[in-house]
């Protein structure tokens, strides 16, 4: 089935050379985090000239990850497919095509992977590409070459430089560009307010609520446990105040919430895998087998083990605590 999205959206998604809708207007990359980096890169395939009604505005990424590929273990994702999708709809993205990388892809030359897969399957009629872009085989390919190597089928190009800075914040340019690797740098440290700036946007969890230990409304905290994709990239393991953006939807009233999520083992309870739960402020209801969109907003603590649930509780209260003050600032004019 062509079509892999499974949030409704518009965007038309394959993995079949045969089933992309033609021609096209091409970003060419990895673009893991939908990011600002790859925000810059996607801009130039949205605005359509006069004469191109027909162009579509395409995505080119590739299943799986090349690392994935050449390392052969599994790495996980800041967007997973599904988000990955919603971020490119959100952006005006009317497909996204998963090129499939194999043996056979990673030993095409530059030459025969413009022939082959921009000028015979995609139809590209321009394309735009970081300016770090490299294709064909051990990578041997740059951006110019393929602005050289397009330009004999009349296909223009545009490089986009790589991002140091903007506007409303700054960023070391000797080495902060803003890349899928900085994001998950800092977020393996907790600072979720940079990755949310690289990002321009909030990292988002979507998953579906499913049944735990229903530890926490034994203490006066009942949680939702969210099951997440398997390649969703976790961040530091600890507590974060976090905004329910969304669920189902539908449900209006929870749309906003504020709450204290839990990313971790649960050492307090011999926990033995990483969940992620959490408990929205204010609220309760049966939220179970809903899918919850939840932004991570601030750090709040890394996760620790207490003697005892009395020790926890008392704990969760200080946490909640501190995120209603963060929030209560937040809100302020």
């Amino acid at each position: 089935m062509p079509n892999l999205s499974k949030n409704g959206c518009s965007v038309w998604v394959t993995s079949s050379t045969e089933l992309i809708q033609t021609p096209t207007a091409v970003a060419l990359g990895k673009f893991d985090g939908v990011h600002r980096g790859h925000q810059r890169v996607i801009q130039p395939i949205l605005h359509k000239p006069a004469d191109a009604e027909h162009i579509y505005p395409t995505v080119i990424t590739f299943l799986p990850h090349p690392q994935e590929f050449f390392t052969g273990k599994p790495r996980t994702l800041l967007t997973p497919l599904d988000e990955k999708v919603q971020q490119l709809e959100l952006l005006g993205v009317k497909q996204l095509v998963l090129i499939p990388f194999d043996k056979e892809l990673s030993a095409l030359t530059p030459e025969q992977f413009v022939q082959q897969i921009i000028v015979e399957k995609l139809q590209a009629a321009r394309i735009s590409v970081g300016q770090d872009f490299c294709f064909g085989s051990k990578r041997s390919g740059t951006a110019m070459d393929l602005q050289v190597l397009v330009a004999e089928y009349g296909i223009p190009v545009t490089i986009v430089p790589l991002i140091t800075h903007e506007d409303d914040f700054s960023v070391d340019e000797e080495t902060e560009r803003i890349s899928t690797s900085l994001i998950r740098q800092k977020l393996e440290i907790g600072d979720i307010e940079r990755a949310n700036q690289l990002l321009g946007r909030p990292y988002t969890f979507i998953g579906t609520v499913v049944k735990g230990q229903q530890l926490g409304r034994t203490i006066g905290f009942p949680t939702a446990n969210l099951q997440l994709p398997q390649d969703k990239f976790l961040p530091r393991q600890g507590v974060y105040a976090v905004r329910v953006a969304r669920i189902n939807n539908q449900d209006t009233a929870l749309n906003n919430c504020w709450g204290v999520m839990n990313i971790g083992d649960r050492p307090t309870v011999n926990g033995t895998h990483p969940t992620v739960e959490v408990h929205i402020l204010d609220w309760s209801g049966d939220l179970y087998d809903k899918k919850l969109q939840i932004q991570l907003i601030k750090f709040i603590r890394p996760e620790q083990k207490f003697s005892n649930l009395a020790a926890l509780k008392a704990q969760i209260q200080l946490d909640c605590n501190t995120a209603r003050n963060f929030f209560s600032h937040e809100m302020e004019p």
